[in-house]
Order: structure tokens, then C-alpha cells, then sequence
């Protein structure tokens, strides 16, 4: 391994290696993808620090390797956050480390809150790298109204190492939410799930979470942890539930719920709220996935639109443990590790349904026969010339997410 402590020095070791490069932070998202087994090891943990942070301009400019956890600190300290809310994969892949803001970046970690302030690719406002032959590229500026030429800043986002090295990464950060609070509305009617949904998407109440939680399957591969994971005071129910997600201060939550109540007429369904002290720890369970974390079954991250959900869902039905996060974009399903055939059919299912599917984490049976992303053959043509322009030598985490790419 080697851990350069500038650009420059990144740069000099990229010009002068043909041997394969895996591109590490700290670690903590190493399983994700295919595996790669490097001849050399890039890490970022020596390119660390905030370099600007304005507060007045809402611009965060920090080098990759610096730990996502002072970052946050960082901008908790400006009453600021990042908008994207990312989560914490250490549990559910079973690695240690320290989370970087480059590996955030690079793998577009976006949590629930990416329905109201967008991905981690919408905060983006401008980068810095090395391709793979050493040239240091700067993209983008330190300001949102910045267009000139093209942004190759979204691109590298969820490149997962790929394409470039990041060394230093420009992001609009918002003021921090005061405070929130959680409806939960009790109900195991598919069909209402969907309608809510879609009334949550054009609803101008500022929902910042919308997510279906399904019960459990009776099928003893699972791990029934659902009661013990959502064990909250105000939480009576045990089954089936949608959970919306309101911020702010007091009176504009206040406001929010009772418009909500209106449009959504809750006051015909079966609902609780959480407050702050509830509502804040949920949401990191969701965004965790804490359902998850003890699986060593398949688990799979399905993005369709929000359309075709009614279509997913009944192929589900009660016989997979998932939930539906991003108001119905996203799905995260577990599948039983001997049951691999099944991960090609779901796979199938949402190509027709015009989505894409990600292998999140393995079983320990899994054959590898199905990819760990999705791709149809023109995108899979379309990454490989990217490839070919931003590492001529092949050097960056070949085949990470691509076979032969």
C-alpha cells in the first residue's frame, strides 16, 4: 500500500505504475462491487483536511481522505449538514475503518433525505482528481452557478474507483434541521402504500423520508428482527408500516403534519408520531439498514420508478423481507442465499420495469453467474470508452463493476 501525502505525489506514482490500482479510503466500503485484487493498494488516508469551509455560502471544499465523521463535525459546529445524509455500510458488510468523504463520493452514498435535497452527486459543485495516466484535473468550481465546460463531477460520482483518484472535493452544504418528527401510519394495504406515495411526491409539506416497512416473512432463512429494531415507545404497532418524515422547528412541523393530515387524510388511518428523540434514531436505523446488518443472506439495492411499484411489490408479495425507501424509488430486498437463480429473475423483472438492480452484499453460496450491477449492452459499450478516456491503462480497480472493464 502506499499513502500519498499530496496530489502531487498521487500523480507522480500514476505516471509511472502499469501495475493494477485499487483505490482506497478507509476502508469501510472495500465489499462493495466485484472483488479486485490489486496488484497495489492507493490510499487516500494522507490526503486530509477542510480547506475552506464558508459557512455564508453554504461551500464545504475537503480533501478526499479526510474522515467523514469530522466533516460532519465540522459543519454540526456551523449548525450546517450534508444534504445527502449518508449512511453507515461498516455494520452490514461486516468491515472496520473510518468512513472518507471521498469514498462517500465516489460510491454516491445517498440517504433518505435524497427525495427532498437530492443525491450525493446533486451536492457536488466540483472536484479534483488524477486520471490514470497522472494528469491532475480540476472540474467545476466553488459555486453552484458554475458551468463551464463539461461536469465530469457527477460523472466520477458512483464510479466507485474507477475511472479517477480523487484528491479534493467541492460541496454545497445546507443549515441544519432544528428538529423533526415521524408519522407512522399502520397498514399492511399495498395498494394505499402506493396512493400515499404518490400524493407524498407532489405534496408541497416537505416530507424528508417517505419508507414502507412490509412484516416479515414467516420463512425461517430471515432474521426476525423487525420488533427489536424499530423498538420505539411510541410504536405500538407490530405490523406493517409507512413512516413520513417532517423537519424543522416546532411550529413548522406543527403546520407541516396538519397539512399533511389534510392531504393524506390521516385522520382515517391508524397513526402515531415519534418525536425528536424517536424520530432522529429511526431514521439512522433506516439508513443503515439495520434490518440487515446480521443477514448472510443476498441482499440487492432495486431503483425502478416510483410507477412501478405496484408491479414489484405484488411479485414480492410475503415471500422476501425488503423495504421501499425514497418514496417508492428505491427497494432494498434480501433474497435467500441458496435461492441465486432468484437474484437473475428480479433482476429480469426490473430491467422490465425500467429500473436497475445492485448486489449489495453476497452470500457466502453466491456463484457470481449474475453481475453485481446491472447494465444492458449500449451502457456497457458507453462505460468502456469512458474507461478507455479518463485510465488508457486499465490500472483503476479493473472490473470492480464491470467484468473486463
Amino acid at each position: 500500500m502506499i499513502t500519498p501525502k499530496t496530489e502531487d505525489e498521487v500523480s507522480e506514482f500514476l505516471v509511472n505504475t502499469t501495475k493494477s490500482v485499487r483505490i482506497v479510503g478507509g476502508g469501510t466500503r472495500q465489499g462493495l462491487g466485484n472483488y479486485v485484487g490489486p496488484e497495489v493498494k492507493l490510499s487516500t488516508l494522507g490526503l486530509t483536511g477542510i480547506t475552506l469551509l464558508e459557512p455564508a455560502a453554504l461551500t464545504l471544499v475537503v480533501r478526499a481522505g479526510t474522515p467523514l465523521a469530522e466533516v460532519q463535525g465540522a459543519l454540526a459546529a456551523e449548525n450546517q449538514q450534508l444534504p445527502f445524509e449518508p449512511m453507515d455500510h461498516t455494520s452490514l458488510l461486516g468491515t472496520q475503518g473510518v468512513s472518507t468523504i471521498g469514498g462517500v463520493v465516489a460510491c454516491n452514498i445517498s440517504g433518505s433525505r435524497r427525495i427532498q435535497a437530492g443525491a450525493c452527486r446533486d451536492s457536488l459543485i466540483g472536484v479534483r482528481f488524477v486520471d490514470g495516466m497522472g494528469t491532475i484535473v480540476k472540474n467545476g468550481g466553488r459555486v453552484m452557478k458554475n458551468v463551464t465546460g463539461y461536469d465530469l463531477s457527477k460523472l466520477v460520482t458512483g464510479s466507485f474507483g474507477t475511472l479517477v483518484a480523487l484528491t479534493e472535493i467541492t460541496l454545497k452544504v445546507l443549515p441544519k434541521k432544528k428538529s423533526s418528527n415521524t408519522i407512522t401510519i399502520n397498514t399492511d394495504d399495498k395498494k394505499l402504500v402506493n396512493e400515499l406515495f404518490e400524493k407524498i411526491s407532489s405534496s408541497s409539506s416537505e416530507v424528508s423520508g417517505a419508507v414502507y416497512v412490509p412484516e416479515e416473512p414467516k420463512d425461517e432463512s430471515y432474521d426476525h428482527n423487525k420488533e427489536m429494531v424499530f423498538k420505539f415507545n411510541d410504536l405500538e404497532n407490530k405490523g406493517s408500516f409507512v413512516a413520513l418524515r417532517i423537519d424543522g422547528d416546532k411550529i413548522s412541523i406543527d403546520e407541516k403534519i396538519k397539512a399533511l393530515t389534510d392531504e393524506l387524510e390521516l385522520n382515517k388511518l391508524n397513526t402515531t408520531i415519534l418525536d425528536v428523540h424517536q424520530s432522529t434514531p429511526f431514521w439512522i436505523k433506516i439508513n443503515n439498514l439495520e434490518l440487515f446488518t446480521q443477514t448472510k443472506n443476498n441482499l440487492l439495492r432495486v431503483v425502478i420508478p416510483p410507477s412501478q411499484g405496484k408491479k414489484l411489490m405484488q411479485y414480492l408479495g410475503n415471500k422476501y423481507k425488503y423495504y421501499i425507501d425514497w418514496c417508492g424509488s428505491l427497494y432494498w430486498i434480501e433474497v435467500q442465499s441458496k435461492k441465486n437463480t432468484k437474484v437473475g429473475e428480479i433482476k429480469n423483472l426490473i430491467k422490465e420495469l425500467g429500473g436497475y438492480l445492485t448486489v449489495i452484499k453476497t452470500s457466502n453460496e453466491y456463484d457470481y453467474e449474475e453481475t453485481i450491477f446491472t447494465v444492458d449492452d449500449t451502457r456497457l459499450l458507453i462505460s468502456e470508452k469512458i474507461k478507455k478516456s479518463f485510465d488508457p491503462k486499465r490500472i483503476f480497480n479493473p472490473g470492480k463493476m464491470y467484468r473486463g472493464i
